[in-house]
């Protein structure tokens, strides 16, 4: 399965991505398809990018029709240029035609996801910094965003609220001050739960370092200060510059020398990649 995923877990947002859409059926489809009709498709790029979602895809159309034949003819994490062919797959024609939309909404999404990615990749290429995404992924799709995210090449910062501690400025307003969030948090995590803790000032950089922090995430700061803070942790933590990345300014906070680079955008804006399914009778 993509990225290692729990095949049940893709099966499930599958159905209930196919259900949402059937309903009590495709109107179309079985009103002007032939139940025994068979057909034969191929899957083409129509735009260049970095491919990622062709088991989701394919695990889309064996919902509809478990014996229909799907080759993967370019790999997840593969660049492919327009033109390209992807899968090509044949069966059951009712069964292409309903998933289809599904499978390829599916695989663009992911695909942008993976390409967009891979241009921050590369936009930091010769830094330490590796690009991280967030947790600003579509309702329901998470795992299948943040495994686009891998296919890029990029990095998960965490995948929900329960694999990672993050004190945020609500966390340090509610637990009064940013040690006690801190203390609090450490005295909570288990040995393999790391604590981050979000820092919108120098001074709360000095206050995270003091409290035991061991990864402080510098929120939207300014290079110079992006910088200080650096220099100040001096590798008594990791350190991740986050807030208004985009691929104009990334290079430039990694020249900061930072840890991460976490991108909201990754998941929340990359544009889906232009794909299409082309039929023909079998």
């Amino acid at each position: 399965m993509a990225c290692g995923l729990p095949e049940k877990a893709v099966k499930e947002i599958v159905a209930r991505a196919l259900a949402e859409d059937i309903g009590p059926g495709d109107a179309t489809t079985l009103a002007t398809v032939d139940p025994g009709a068979r057909c034969r498709a191929e899957i083409v790029a129509k735009a260049a990018g970095v491919i990622a979602g062709l088991p989701v895809a394919e695990l889309t159309f064996r919902a509809l029709d478990p014996g229909i034949s799907f080759e993967r003819v370019a790999g997840d994490g593969r660049r492919v240029e327009p033109g390209a062919v992807l899968a090509r797959l044949a069966g059951s024609s009712r069964a292409v035609l309903t998933a289809e939309r599904t499978a390829l909404n599916f695989l663009q999404r992911m695909s942008g996801i993976a390409t967009l990615t891979a241009q921050y990749v590369a936009a930091v290429q010769g830094t330490k910094a590796r690009i991280a995404d967030t947790r600003k992924t579509a309702p329901g799709l998470r795992l299948l965003d943040k495994c686009a995210v891998r296919v890029g090449g990029g990095l998960n910062h965490r995948i929900g609220l329960f694999d990672g501690i993050l004190v945020k400025d609500n966390h340090i307003r509610a637990a009064g001050g940013l040690a006690q969030a801190v203390a609090r948090a450490r005295k909570s995590a288990h040995h393999l739960l790391k604590v981050e803790v979000e820092a919108q000032s120098i001074a709360q950089v000095e206050q995270a370092l003091a409290a035991g922090a061991e990864v402080i995430m510098l929120d939207n700061l300014a290079l110079e200060d992006v910088r200080k803070a650096v220099a100040l942790i001096a590798g008594r933590a990791k350190t991740e510059a986050s807030g208004g990345v985009n691929l104009d300014n990334v290079r430039a906070l990694a020249d900061c020398g930072v840890d991460y680079i976490s991108v909201g955008a990754l998941t929340h804006s990359a544009p889906a990649l232009d794909i299409s399914l082309e039929t023909s009778p079998e």
